[in-house]
This record gives C-alpha cells, sequence and structure tokens, in this order.
C-alpha cells in the first residue's frame, strides 16, 4: 500500500480517485510515499526517506524545492492546464475592468445610500455617470507574454472580443503552438511585444530567469497609458519600476492578482487577493489530475506534467515485473543497468528511457519477479539515484 500525505485541503473528488485498497491518503503520516498539495511551502526537510513524488494541484511550483527535491530523485508534478479556464475568465475581468469605469462607479452608487427618493437618485446618477465613461475593447491591441495553456486561451478569447492580438514566447512548445490561432501575430522580442500593444497581460512561470522580467526598461517601451496586466506570478514584475512609471504617467493600470503594500490604494492600481484559481472548478480539476498522475507513478512508473523529470509512458506486460529507475544524466549508465540484467540472465521484454538535464528515468520491463538482490546490485551502480520493482 502507498501512503499519500495531504499538506492542504484538496478537493474531495481529487482524493476520491485514490483506491483505498492500494492508497493510504491522509494528512497525518510521518513516512509517505507521495505529498499532495496546494499553497503548502515545503522545505528539503519535509523529503523523508522513501518520498517518491510531489503533486502540486495547481500549475505554479514555486512553494517547491524543485531543487534539492531533483537531487533526491523525488517526482514533481504539476497540473498545467487544469486552472486556465478560471485564469482566463480572471483575465477578461481585468481586461473590462481597465477599460470601463465599473469599480469606480460601484463605489460611487455605494455612496448614494442617503438619497432615498427614487427620482432624485435617478437624476444624480445620469448627471455623474460621464465621470465614468470609458472606451472598449474592441480594436485594441492585447500583447499576451507567455502562450502556454493560460497565455493561449486569453488570445482566443481575445480575437472573439474583435482585438488584436500579438504573441511572444521564447519556449513555446510544439503542442503550444497547434492550439494557438493563426490569426496571433508572433512577435520578434518582448520589447516589440510591450511597445505595440494597448495592453499587455503576463502568463510566464516564476523562475530565477523570469525574476523582475518587467522592468523599468519595458515599461519605458510602452505607450504612454497602457495597461499591465499580472495574472502569473508577483516575482515576475519590479514593484519599484511599477510604481515609478504608475506616477510618471508611463503606465495607465497596472491590474494584477497579487496585491503587495507599495502598491495599496495607489491610484491606477486594481488588486485581487490572489483569485485565479479560486473557483470550485478549478480545484477540483487540479485535484484530479494531480491525484491520477500520482498514482500513475506510484503504480506504473510513468511520469507526465513533470517540471524535473522527463515525461515517460509505458504500457504495463501482462509478465514479470518493472525496474523504474532514475539517474544522473551521465554516459553508460544504462549500459550498466543492462549488464546487470545480462549477467543474472534477466531477459528485458520492453524499455524506455528519457533525460531532463542533469537527471535520466528509465522504465524496464523485465520477465523476472521482483527481487531485494536485485533492487541492491542496481542502486550500488555510481550515478544511480534510486530504484523501484514494481509489480
Amino acid at each position: 500500500m502507498f501512503n499519500v500525505l495531504t499538506l492542504n485541503n484538496i478537493s474531495e473528488k481529487g482524493l476520491v480517485r485514490f483506491d483505498k485498497e492500494a492508497f493510504n491518503v491522509s494528512d497525518a503520516l510521518q513516512q509517505p510515499d507521495a505529498i499532495l498539495l496546494r499553497s503548502f511551502k515545503l522545505t528539503p526537510d519535509h523529503a523523508t526517506e522513501g518520498l517518491l513524488a510531489v503533486g502540486r494541484a495547481g500549475a505554479g511550483v514555486n512553494n517547491i524545492p524543485v531543487d534539492a527535491y531533483t537531487d533526491r530523485g523525488i517526482v514533481v508534478f504539476n497540473t498545467p492546464g487544469a486552472n486556465a479556464n478560471a485564469v482566463k475568465e480572471l483575465v477578461v475581468a481585468g481586461m473590462l475592468l481597465s477599460r470601463r469605469g465599473i469599480v469606480q462607479g460601484i463605489d460611487y452608487v455605494s455612496g448614494l445610500s442617503e438619497v432615498t427618493d427614487k427620482a432624485a437618485l435617478n437624476t444624480q446618477v445620469e448627471a455623474s455617470k460621464k465621470a465614468f465613461k470609458g472606451s472598449e475593447l474592441k480594436g485594441r491591441t492585447l500583447g499576451v507574454l507567455g502562450l502556454g495553456a493560460i497565455g493561449s486561451m486569453v488570445a482566443d478569447i481575445a480575437l472573439q472580443l474583435d482585438m488584436k492580438v500579438l504573441g511572444f514566447d521564447p519556449a513555446l512548445s510544439v503542442e503550444s503552438a497547434w492550439r494557438l490561432s493563426s490569426r496571433v501575430q508572433k512577435m520578434d522580442s518582448i520589447d516589440a511585444l510591450f511597445a505595440r500593444s494597448d495592453l499587455v497581460t503576463l502568463h510566464v512561470p516564476a523562475l530565477p530567469e523570469t525574476e523582475k522580467m518587467v522592468n523599468a526598461t519595458l515599461l519605458a517601451a510602452m505607450k504612454p497609458g497602457s495597461v499591465l496586466l499580472n495574472f502569473a506570478r508577483g516575482e515576475i514584475v519590479d514593484t519599484a519600476a511599477i510604481k515609478a512609471a504608475l506616477t510618471a504617467g508611463q503606465l495607465g493600470q497596472y491590474i494584477s492578482d497579487f496585491p503587495v503594500p507599495e502598491l495599496v490604494n495607489m491610484p491606477g492600481v486594481l488588486s485581487t487577493p490572489h483569485l485565479g484559481a479560486s473557483t470550485d472548478e478549478a480545484e477540483d480539476n487540479c485535484a484530479i489530475m494531480a491525484a491520477d498522475q500520482l498514482m500513475d507513478f506510484l503504480t506504473n512508473g510513468n511520469i507526465k506534467n513533470s517540471v524535473n523529470f522527463p515525461n515517460l509512458h509505458l504500457e504495463r506486460s501482462q509478465l514479470g515485473c518493472r525496474i523504474a529507475l532514475s539517474n544522473r544524466n551521465v554516459p553508460r549508465i544504462l549500459g550498466r543497468v543492462l549488464s546487470v540484467l545480462a549477467d543474472r540472465n534477466i531477459n528485458v521484454i520492453d524499455m524506455i528511457n528519457k533525460s531532463r538535464n542533469e537527471i535520466a528515468y528509465n522504465l524496464i520491463d523485465i520477465e523476472s519477479g521482483p527481487s531485494e538482490e536485485l533492487t541492491k546490485a542496481l542502486s550500488a551502480i555510481d550515478d544511480v539515484i534510486n530504484v523501484r520493482l514494481l509489480t
């Protein structure tokens, strides 16, 4: 039986996916095989002996020490796209709020509670509404930085709103490229994207290379009065640069899902309390995807949507057992592994090997049954990180 530790309130629709005969799922386990969480901040110390995987019910993994876990051979999963629709809808709301005086109009009407006469209220509202006049999104140019699951959905709905859409993503995957409308004009650089857009929406992950990516130089390239929307991560913008650009009038508005003290109540800033994935549907979808990925990895060794290991899938053979082996990506490891099997007259039925950066991962189906001696022999090979025999 596999032990799965939950460190947040996980949607019941995800938890019921685990077969109770094969998985013990609890928030009070000391030596888990896997951890399932949302925003709980893990440390290297949470990686107890025997931990094999972490499933993040969400896209971002900045609450997980991925590098430290990779060194231990711990696979870290996320759930890209599971909350994409929820974030997309909030981005659209942000775009609308940036063009129309909706929030300001609501605040104004809320302050008229002492006007009790309907006719007088109507007269006052009609006389004041010109102060909240806005403009339409139709015909405006939206720049989308990052064209993954969320960015491509935002681009698509912007096209449906009759906007012009520009896109830039230096790491655009083949899958994302197929998903993207041909009507999205690809930019050659992030500078060009910012310079040509009326609104720019950010959809890149929080990584060392994206920290403070949106800086004073990029903001200076924008059209005066442009709008910046950040429903990705707070770390990717330079808050001081945002504040300076707003003060100077270079940036018209900053709509963000990540409030920071420096910008609270600042004119031109609208902040929501990290609502991007906060819908019942998104929480259900993320929990279901994370649970399914953990189950498939623990029982079959397959990896899908890992942020630190290669994606890899091998159908199970009806005979023998499966070796799931991770190693450092150095030459001749696979040859040594196969030599260990050959020395024991163990026949290989099927196998697959893939690498990602400094890590390689192997699934090898063999005719023989599981053996503690075989596990020890494979684990003794230099640069092998961990070995599992799956019946």
